[in-house]
C-alpha cells in the first residue's frame, strides 16, 4: 500500500463525511500499517495497528455516544470502552459500528499487544503472520466504514480499496536461500550495499556476496568491490573472519541514494 497522495485522496474522498479530526488519523494510520506491512517492518506495523485501533474506537465513540476520548489521553482499558459500545441501543447506529467493527477492535488491539509484534524464542516466528493478520483485517474495517459512510455497497467498497492497494516491488529478492538486487543498472559496490542493508542485525560473508552479486572472480570482487567500499568507509570488511558489515556512513548512503530507485522497498520474503 503506497502513502502517496493519491491514495491520500482516495481515502479522504471515500470518508469525506467522517469528521476530519477522526478521518486524518484513520488514514495515515491505515496506510503506515499497510506500507509497513509490505516492507516487512512487522513490529512498526504493530504499531500503526495501534493508532489505528485506536482512531477507529474513538470515531465510533463520537458517532454511537456523542463524546469520546480526547486525542492526546490514554485509552486507560480499550476492552472496556469496546464492551461499552456494544451495549449500545439499536437506535445509536449501524449494528456494524455498534457489535462487529468494535469487536474486530479488540482482536486486533489485543494481537497487538499481548502476541508481542516482536516475539523472543519460540519455534516459529509469527511476526509475520501477526502482521498480515492485521492488515487483513483493518481493510476490512476500512472497507465497513467506507461501505456505511460513503453509501455503497461490500463489493463497491472492497474494490476502492483494493485499487488504491499496489504492492511494493522490492529492490532485494530473498529466494532459496540467495539473495538477488532487482533493480536493473546497479553497480556492484550498489549492489552489495543493498545487500548488506537487507539484514542490518547481521554481517554477511564475502563469498556470499560474490555469488549473489554474480561478479566475475572472487578476488577481484574483493580488491575492487569490497576494498573500494572499505575505504570509503562504507563497510567493514574483515579479511580475517570474511565477513562484511555495513557502516552507518553506508546506510545512510543507501538509504538517500538507493531506496529512492522507482519507490521500490526493501526486502522482500521468499
Amino acid at each position: 500500500m503506497s502513502t502517496s497522495k493519491s491514495n491520500v485522496a482516495a481515502l479522504a474522498t471515500a470518508l469525506a463525511s467522517i469528521p476530519v479530526t477522526f478521518r486524518k488519523r484513520i488514514t495515515k494510520s491505515y496506510l503506515d500499517l499497510k506500507r509497513r506491512h509490505a516492507e516487512a517492518e512487522y513490529d512498526a506495523a504493530g504499531l500503526s495497528t495501534g493508532k489505528f485501533c485506536e482512531a477507529v474506537l474513538r470515531l465510533l465513540q463520537h458517532d454511537l455516544t456523542g463524546s469520546y476520548i480526547p486525542f492526546g489521553d490514554r485509552i486507560v482499558n480499550f476492552a472496556d470502552a469496546s464492551e461499552k459500545l456494544t451495549q449500545t441501543p439499536k437506535a445509536a447506529g449501524n449494528e456494524s459500528l455498534r457489535i462487529v467493527i468494535p469487536r474486530t477492535l479488540l482482536f486486533l488491539y489485543t494481537l497487538r499487544n499481548k502476541r508481542g509484534i516482536g516475539h523472543v524464542g519460540g519455534d516459529v516466528d509469527a511476526n509475520e503472520i501477526d502482521s498480515a493478520t492485521m492488515a487483513r483485517a483493518s481493510d476490512w474495517i476500512l472497507c465497513e466504514l467506507i461501505r456505511i459512510y460513503h453509501k455503497l455497497s461490500l463489493e463497491d467498497a472492497q474494490a476502492l480499496v483494493d485499487s488504491i492497494s499496489t504492492r511494493n516491488i522490492p529492490i532485494v529478492w530473498e529466494v532459496a536461500g540467495k539473495k538477488r538486487v532487482l533493480q536493473n543498472g546497479l553497480n556492484y559496490p550498489d549492489q552489495t550495499l543493498l545487500l548488506l542493508y537487507s539484514d542490518l542485525q547481521n554481517g554477511v560473508l564475502t563469498e556470499d556476496l560474490f555469488e549473489w552479486t554474480e561478479y566475475s572472480g572472487l578476488q577481484t570482487f574483493k580488491r575492487s568491490v569490497l576494498g573500494g567500499l572499505h575505504k570509503k568507509r562504507f563497510v567493514e570488511f574483515d579479511r580475517e573472519s570474511e565477513i562484511v558489515y555495513i557502516s552507518p556512513t553506508g546506510i545512510q548512503h543507501v538509504e538517500e541514494h538507493l531506496l529512492k530507485l522507482k519507490g521500490k522497498s526493501i526486502p522482500e520474503r521468499a
